[in-house]
């Protein structure tokens, strides 16, 4: 039985289905536009690359190609064990059960940390910036890639499946923490329609996914986002 660490916040749609996350995982950005995006500000080439919330892994090989050592954080014990299973025979690379409030790692022990859609929401996260202050080494950077619930209809469709969320109020706490930001226009590519509506439908309630797969044609879906980052 999976374990889960305490303080741990719940992220249902992959935790409750791995596999369609999978699925998720695969169809978006296509186009290499994140990775770009974060390389042309801090590159991870020989560097240590730390990702937190790293679910299955799906990542962590990427990394794995330049980096030097890459450490993959994940509180579900079931997630990291699959994202180790993932890795096995990858050289340098290690995975963690633990949360970003409490990294397992060393002060200044990082180069590049990078949370993709993992923990770092806004308000209430005050905690995990603190350990990004304490593990991320002079010189190095911390990446957050996040929906942008301002815009679009995919931003739509999150923002009345959680109306907890308040897209302004994140705004204002990060303009606050001094991070900068980034739009960037993601798509998700998918091969059958079948892949298109099972994450649809984990992501949003059910109401709302319906009416996100009946809105969206063909087997694309765009997807907008924002690149948040700090230089330490």
């Amino acid at each position: 039985m999976a374990r889960i660490v305490n303080g741990a916040i719940p992220s249902p749609n992959i935790w409750n289905t791995p596999a369609v996350y999978e699925l998720e995982n695969r169809a978006v950005d296509p186009d290499g536009v994140v990775d770009a995006a974060m390389a042309a500000i801090r590159p991870w080439t020989g560097a240590v690359v730390l990702d937190i919330g790293c679910g299955t892994g799906y990542h962590l090989p990427a990394y794995a190609a330049t980096a030097s050592t890459v450490v993959g954080v994940e509180p579900h014990s079931g997630l990291a064990a699959l994202a180790a299973e993932r890795c096995r025979g990858l050289a340098g690379v290690s995975v963690r059960t633990a949360t970003a409030q409490a990294l397992p790692l060393a002060d200044a022990s990082v180069d590049v940390a990078v949370a993709r859609w993992a923990y770092f929401f806004g308000p209430g996260c005050e905690p995990g910036l603190r350990e990004l202050s304490r593990v991320v080494r002079r010189g190095g950077a911390a990446f957050v890639v996040d929906l942008d619930a301002s815009r679009g209809a995919f931003g739509d469709w999150f923002s009345r499946t959680v109306p907890s969320y308040r897209a302004g109020d994140v705004e204002a706490f990060w303009s606050r923490q001094g991070w900068q930001r980034r739009e960037l226009d993601l798509r998700m590519t998918f091969s059958s329609r079948a892949d298109l509506e099972a994450v649809l439908r984990i992501e949003f309630t059910p109401a709302v996914a319906e009416e996100a797969i009946a809105r969206t044609p063909g087997l694309e879906v765009e997807y907008p986002n924002v690149l948040r980052w700090r230089h330490f």
